[in-house]
This record gives C-alpha cells, structure tokens and sequence, in this order.
C-alpha cells in the first residue's frame, strides 16, 4: 500500500482543453499536489498552456508514463469517448484515476473501467461537481431527512443554449462516437444529482427532437423522458440545447406529501421556492460562479473541491465523493433513456413533433 502521508500528490492530465486547464490549475493551486506532467495529441503551441509554463508536455500518454513513473494521479479530460481508454490505460500503469463526466458513454465500459481498478487496487474518481453546490448539498439532507414526506413528483429542467458558438466545425463535440449525446456532455452532472437524491428510476418512456441542430449534430438536441422512481413517485427530464443566445435555466422541483421546493437558477445555483411544514430555510452559504467558457457558461466551477476529495481521500482523511459505480449508475440511466431515441426516430429530425 502506498503511503502518501507525509508527501505531495504527484498528477497528470490527459487532455489539455478548457476542463483539462482547469484541472490543471486546481491542482497547482493546492498545497498538497504537484502538476507534474501534460498530455494531448495537439501540439502545445495550439493550447495556450502560458500558465503552465515549465510543466513537461506530452503528445502520448505512453511517453508521459515511461518518463514520469511515479505519478500518482491521472484526469483524464479528453472528449467523452476516450475517457475509457485513457482510463484504463492510466489504471494499467497503476495510476489513480479522476475521469472527467460522463465515465464513459457505455455501460459496459464503466464495467470494465471498475474491474480494472479493482484488479489493480486503485481509486476511480468522478467528476460531478454540482454534489459540492450548497443547495444540492442542501436539497440531499432535506430529502434524506424526509422533510417532504413522502415523494410524489420530482421534475428536472435543463434549458441550455449551445449553437455555432460551442459546436465549431472540426471538433469532437456534436459527434456520436465522441460525445454521444446531449445529456452526457451537457447534463449528466444534473441527472447525477438526481440519482444522488432519488435513486435509480424504471418505466421509462421518452420522446426525442433535433430542432436547430441539424447542421452541428448527429444527435437529439431535445427531449421529455418521464419514468417512476424505484424508491417511490414520479419523475420526469425536459431538456433542450436550442434556448436562445444564453442559458435559460437549470432546475429541479419536487413535490412531496409535506411540502414542496424548486433549486434553480441558470445552473442550479439557488433554492428558489422551499415550503415545507414546520420547517425553515436556512441560509446557505454562497455558491461558487459557472464556468465562463466566453460565449457560453457550464455549471458552477467546484472542481478544487474534486482535487481536494482525491488528496483527502488517498491520505485517508475522507472518502470520494463520487465513486466509480455511481459514474456508472449515470451512464446506464442515460443509456437506458437513449435506447427510447430508437423508438422516436430523432433522426427525421423534424421541425414540429
């Protein structure tokens, strides 16, 4: 077993975009990490890495693990349809692993993502940020504590804008071999959050549209899914993509036996309705900004507290927030909602459904 107690953690990333760039400055930021090397096929002088000036740079994560084999930790922040690949291939060099979401963009990747982590007794962590967001982290105790009773009705709502801006011509977004869809690159931290605080789903019906996307996408940029919950109520997803010029809205509603309550906001960022009996709200502490990708935002930008849970946790302080079976348990719920796009047809791609 290796001690890291009385040391820095050594990392590496995989992928050096925008997500890869802020990884990488989470973890020069924190006392106890090192960022010891990057990785990407793209030649560096295409990135702008002016911030990590000095940090050994990689075109192949086999000449980045030859040269530096005593990295503790590699993020993997490629297009979602490496991150398998990179994963294993970081766990078979006996690396930790942090994996970008989604873990991958099948089910039985995930599987053998875990296997090969268990087979060589490393950490596997996810990447779903909003589980740091005060009113998530709220929204998890109210539930837990059964405030609301018993669950009756629980509605997700993502209302993004993604046009020309982010799907540019030549990059792996939009495509279905390396992004995979809308609601794994865009929304599975929510539909995360939603696993996180309800549990798994069943009875899943969903319908599937491409309203203002032919031109950038091979897949849905809409959809209304609705389902039961296993541990009880009913539940439904409404997405879109096709919101004009700026996000609209990320949110969550429930209704329960004993109040209701709506978190929202442009990425879930306030606990915009909350009426439960005998109960009041109390104030939450301050939620961190979204991402600012210029012309579009993502969600709040929590992932220093990713890099601290991994340092914590291989110090043995704490446990991961987010394991590998739950970044699996997102991915077949997505997958399962996915196989529906078959029976709607997206591909027709009609202007009016």
């Amino acid at each position: 077993m290796t001690n890291y107690q009385d040391r820095s953690i050594k990392f590496a990333v995989i992928g050096c975009g925008h997500i890869g760039k802020r990884h990488g400055e989470m973890i020069q930021r924190n006392e106890e990490s090192d960022l010891v090397a990057l990785c990407d096929i793209r030649p560096a002088s295409e990135l702008n890495l002016k911030d990590f000036e000095g940090t050994p740079f990689y075109n192949s994560p086999e000449e980045m693990f030859t040269a530096h084999p005593d990295i503790d930790v590699v993020n993997v922040c490629t297009p979602n349809g490496l991150h398998a690949e990179h994963s294993l291939l970081a766990l078979s060099n006996h690396k930790h692993v942090v994996c970008e979401k989604p873990m991958a963009i099948s089910k039985s990747d995930c599987e053998k993502i875990i296997y090969k982590a268990l087979q060589v007794s490393r950490n596997v962590f996810g990447v779903m940020q909003n589980r740091y967001s005060p009113p998530s982290v709220w929204l998890k105790q109210v539930i837990e504590n059964k405030l609301l009773g018993e669950i009756y009705l629980v509605q997700l709502n993502c209302f993004w804008n993604r046009d020309d801006r982010y799907y540019k011509k030549g990059s792996w977004k939009g495509s279905s071999d390396l992004d995979g869809g809308t609601l794994f690159t865009q929304f599975s931290h929510f539909i995360d959050i939603m696993y996180w605080v309800f549990g798994d789903i069943s009875d899943i019906n969903g319908v599937f549209a491409d309203f203002n996307h032919q031109q950038s996408t091979s897949f849905e940029d809409t959809g209304i899914v609705n389902f039961r919950f296993i541990n009880g109520g009913m539940g439904s997803i409404n997405y879109t993509t096709s919101v004009f010029d700026t996000n609209l809205e990320s949110s969550i509603t429930v209704i329960g036996s004993k109040g209701s309550l709506k978190v929202g906001g442009q990425y879930m960022n306030e606990v915009v309705y909350c009426h439960i009996d005998g109960y009041t709200m109390p104030e939450l502490p301050p939620v961190n900004p979204a991402n600012d990708y210029g012309a579009y935002k993502g969600s709040a930008a929590n992932h220093h507290y990713i890099i601290e849970n991994v340092i914590d946790t291989l110090k043995g302080r704490t446990t991961m927030t987010t394991n590998a079976l739950e970044g699996l348990k997102v991915v077949e719920i997505i997958e399962r909602i996915y196989a529906l796009r078959k029976l709607s047809k997206p591909e027709i791609r009609c202007k009016n459904v």
